[in-house]
């Protein structure tokens, strides 16, 4: 099921420029504080919940901007002081606060209130959520397509130069090593003095503590998403990425149903499905089963805490496949369209470089290889040994202080900011 795409959001976007405008005006005369707002597309969690959690740690008092009455509820269960995103209170926190966190884009907060204020602008930080595989940016033509006159060259200009206005006030933006700098740098229209080799936040979840005790976290984490998972029974996490809100094309047949649910019931595994929560596909099983559960962003908002809890990975250009190699993770990569794809979206360097020279183009032939990672040793360590090597290959910092750093920078930035939250009141 397609849902969002560029096209219809950058025809949104056009369609609130006015809104823009007077968002503008009002952050031009309404004074930045040095209190912090925080906002998150994926939901309470990501790399924006570790750094709320060390700068409170740090005698701050971050405010969560929330885009559902879901993230409110879970907000008030962790803790975390928060307010919609939303209206005149949204806006006033935002225009108000002295540094704007996001991990998506502006709309993870009040996106009319991220201009420059009266006496200084925002330190606004970009988290990210993924070290880039596909082209991202700047650097895809999909940044710039609007469904108003979609092949209008002078409207795509326009779009790029809004991209780039939005882009030019980002402060900080962690990277996870040079490789996914020089990307990210591209992608932003940003520097070296904004995009920092101190690594992601999100993914500090996977290297600290002792491995016993992530993976516990993690399986009770996993089996109160989906239910419980019998202890050794293998998972294996199906992640596929988002298609820019075309169909996905790597939906089963019943064929290929068949096929997998025989290697699910014969290896004792069990299959987790990670649709992309802005176009989900339409992963049902045929028949009723166990061995097949979704785990989408309605299910679980941030899936980096459970990955410890996941035997094997399948995508097809998700930024998991660098994330998991943290684990030593293996994963088969089932790709229907890498030529297709590389043409209208393309890839930083080759899907070679990332997938190796056997992806799988269909379930066939991806469920023969998962039977294979799930039933031979040596297939399972070469494959495991591949995805350490690739990950090594794209984080630089693998000590579980990434969080740590990015604040550092924060905090260098903001200079002496007090410990007192952004206003929840309105003007």
């Amino acid at each position: 099921m397609a849902s969002f795409s560029f096209r219809a959001g950058n025809a949104g976007k056009l369609l609130r420029i006015p809104l823009y405008l007077l968002g503008r005006l009002g952050t031009a005369v309404v004074p930045r504080g040095r209190g912090w707002v925080i906002g998150c597309g994926a939901g309470i969690g990501d790399g924006a919940l570790a750094l709320w959690r060390a700068a409170t740690e740090a005698g701050l008092q971050p405010l969560w901007l929330t885009g559902s009455d879901r993230e409110l509820r879970e907000a008030a269960e962790l803790g975390i002081p928060a307010l919609p995103k939303g209206g005149l209170r949204g806006w006033w926190a935002t225009a108000r606060a002295g540094v704007v966190v996001v991990t998506h884009g502006f709309g993870d907060v009040n996106r009319y209130a991220v201009s420059a204020g009266l006496a200084r602008p925002a330190v606004v930080v970009q988290l990210w959520h993924g070290i880039p595989l596909k082209r991202i940016g700047l650097d895809s033509p999909a940044t710039v397509q609007s469904a108003f006159l979609p092949r209008f060259v002078p409207l795509q200009r326009l779009l790029g130069l809004l991209y780039r206005g939005q882009t030019r006030r980002i402060r900080v933006l962690p990277a996870a090593s040079d490789r996914a700098r020089a990307r990210l740098e591209s992608a932003f229209g940003l520097g070296v003095q904004q995009v920092l080799v101190t690594g992601e936040p999100r993914v500090d979840v996977l290297s600290t503590g002792e491995p016993s005790a992530r993976r516990a976290d993690a399986v009770a984490r996993r089996d109160a998403a989906v239910g419980p998972i019998p202890e050794g029974s293998r998972v294996v996490l199906y992640a596929p990425t988002w298609r820019d809100g075309a169909p996905d094309p790597a939906v089963p047949t019943a064929t290929e149903w068949a096929r997998l649910l025989d290697v699910l019931e014969r290896t004792d595994s069990v299959l987790l499905v990670r649709s992309h929560p802005l176009g989900e596909g339409e992963y049902r099983p045929p028949t009723a089963t166990d061995r097949v559960r979704a785990i989408g962003s309605a299910v679980l908002a941030d899936i980096t805490p459970v990955l410890p809890a996941i035997d094997v990975l399948v995508t097809d250009y998700s930024s998991l496949a660098y994330d998991v190699g943290l684990l030593a993770m293996p994963v088969v990569y089932l790709a229907p369209d890498p030529v297709e794809y590389a043409a209208s979206r393309g890839f930083y360097g080759t899907y070679a470089e990332v997938a190796g020279a056997d992806p799988a183009l269909d379930w066939a032939t991806a469920a023969a290889q998962l039977e294979a990672v799930l039933t031979d040793e040596a297939e399972r360590a070469r494959r495991a040994a591949l995805s350490s090597e690739l990950s090594a290959r794209m984080h630089a910092h693998r000590d579980g202080r990434n969080t740590e750093r990015v604040l550092a920078a924060i905090l260098s930035r903001a200079g002496s900011a007090s410990p007192t939250p952004a206003s929840k009141g309105t003007p």
